[in-house]
């Protein structure tokens, strides 16, 4: 190996060694944020299953990364219970259509509109059983 050859691979080693330690400090100095429940809200999804099953809220979406607060909701549009909005019997979609609830902001100004963009909130019977951990039905009556 000749003297430039011995340069040229010094420098891909030191190369190398300094974009390794770039990537390691850099990975730490963008590492996410730890959540914190008190803050945040429950770190569990919330799955609504009435009326229909099943539709997934998460705190995490619309707290600490849409920066809304507890009191944004609570106890305006939702009491502080989970369960307790699918108690009432106006919990169902023409409410959110109608601006209660979720559609209070899911509508179409505030946020994406509550008769659009459906998969985003509503995981339904198989995407629930998958959550379950349960066993896949077969789809269309077993077709």
């Amino acid at each position: 190996m000749n003297s430039d050859q011995r340069d040229f691979l010094s420098f891909f080693k030191v190369l190398t060694l300094v974009g390794l330690i770039l990537f390691l400090v850099g990975g730490q100095a963008v590492a996410e944020e730890e959540y914190d429940e008190d803050a945040y809200g429950p770190e569990a999804p919330i799955v609504f299953v009435t009326p229909v099953k099943a539709v997934i809220f998460t705190h995490k979406i619309h707290t600490m990364d849409a920066g809304l607060d507890c009191e944004s909701c609570h106890d305006s549009l939702f009491q502080m219970e989970i369960g307790n909005a699918e108690q009432n019997d106006d919990f169902t979609m023409q409410s959110l259509y109608d601006g209660q609830y979720c559609g209070a902001c899911h509508d179409g100004s505030t946020a994406f509109a509550s008769n659009t963009r459906c998969t985003v909130c509503h995981i339904g019977v198989k995407g629930f059983d998958r959550m379950q951990g349960e066993p896949q039905t077969a789809a269309h009556g077993g077709h």
